[in-house]
């Protein structure tokens, strides 16, 4: 197991980068301590499987460093630097049974007879494919497969961590939440630093404690999931975090608050004067569909029509159209025995829920309670 540290790391395809967009990776600093369970979540083209090869040493940065345990890993190769890497696609020898597939990496390290039939045991139970032991892998299912693949990956004790690309990519959506909840397992039992790249957030949520977002090349928060819920450091990680995601809008600062929607939205004097301080800055006002309160029209200085309600089972997504003129789009969730507006409707936003962005950063409210990276 090791600590594993990225130092000024960038990286372009291009031979002579002149200009940021040139970048898939942007320059990142961050650490992964020892034997925790992290996710690296981010959409398709943001450079999560760039920086996973990165650190597996399948690819050279163009500049900064690789370091485990304070030690540069940059001349190393993938078998020097002891990772283990699973695949989107299931990389197994299908001649072989499944015994064979798990004891391959101990037998290449000569590890004794009798150690290779314990841990490929225990790793096989831990994985639930102890029956499967004898069995050709040519003859087993894609999640099977998969498992088989999990454990080459988790039977060597000494590896410096386990890296996932996206390792459920083939799997049956039923049998996921199955193996998400077993790696979570097995990573409590095993103690193992393990790193996993999904594009879905339910993924990262059920298996990570904490979580890397990136967004164009770049790591632009570092939390649990509560933490990326509840006070997203960038807009991308509200957009991105949550089912529907946050609300965004561009506001104008006023002399008491800000204007949304032709509406004057007062704040108090310790949000309005941080926000003062971004003055020449785009601002952009979050709060998530959760937090935005239902009040009748002549409660609020903000109104929105109702466009569309979406009934969810246990809840529901409604919809709106936000102001008179220019008009903006708003989702708000209510509970399944809410009353829905027949038409018009006011809106409040708590201040509590409520979230402000210079130039898509989080801005720093005077209390300490959010920050500005």
């Amino acid at each position: 197991m090791a600590e594993i540290r990225l130092d000024q790391l960038a990286h372009s395809y291009a031979a002579s980068p002149q200009q940021p967009s040139d970048y898939a990776l942007r320059r990142i600093d961050h650490v992964w301590e020892q034997g925790g369970a992290y996710a690296l979540l981010g959409p398709s083209g943001c450079g999560k499987s760039t920086l996973l090869n990165i650190i597996s040493g399948l690819l050279e940065p163009s500049q900064g460093r690789v370091m485990f345990d304070g030690e540069s890993v940059n001349a190393l190769s993938p078998q020097q630097r002891n990772i283990a890497q699973v695949f989107q696609f299931p990389v197994i020898y299908d001649t072989m049974t499944v015994h064979d597939n798990l004891a391959f990496p101990l037998r290449n390290q000569r590890q004794p007879a009798a150690k290779i039939a314990e841990r490929v045991q225990e790793v096989a139970e831990a994985l639930e494919i102890s029956h499967l032991l004898q069995r050709k892998a040519r003859n087993l299912t894609a999640d099977e497969k998969q498992k088989v693949s999990m454990g080459r990956g988790l039977v060597r004790d000494d590896v410096a961590a386990i890296l996932f690309d996206e390792p459920l990519t083939v799997i049956d959506p039923q049998l996921k939440w199955r193996l998400r909840r077993k790696l979570k397992q097995i990573h409590e039992r095993f103690n193992i630093t393990m790193v996993y790249v999904t594009h879905d957030q339910l993924e990262a949520s059920t298996f990570a404690d904490k979580i890397a977002v990136m967004y164009d090349g770049q790591i632009v928060q570092f939390g649990t999931p509560r933490e990326l819920f509840e006070n997203p450091a960038h807009t991308f990680v509200g957009y991105f975090i949550g089912s529907p995601g946050m609300n965004l809008f561009e506001v104008e600062l006023t002399a008491d608050g800000v204007c949304l929607a032709g509406a004057d939205l007062r704040l108090s004097p310790a949000v309005h004067q941080a926000l003062e301080a971004h003055a020449g800055q785009r601002l952009t006002l979050g709060i998530r569909p959760e937090f935005v309160q239902l009040v009748e029209p002549a409660e609020s200085s903000l109104r929105a029509t109702l466009d569309l309600v979406q009934d969810l089972g246990t809840y529901k997504v409604l919809d709106l159209q936000l102001g008179m003129t220019n008009k903006s789009p708003i989702k708000a969730r209510i509970e399944e025995d809410q009353t829905v507006p027949e038409s018009e409707v006011g809106l409040l936003f708590p201040e509590r829920w409520t979230r402000f962005y210079a130039d898509d950063y989080l801005v720093e409210m005077n209390d300490g309670q959010d920050s500005q990276q």
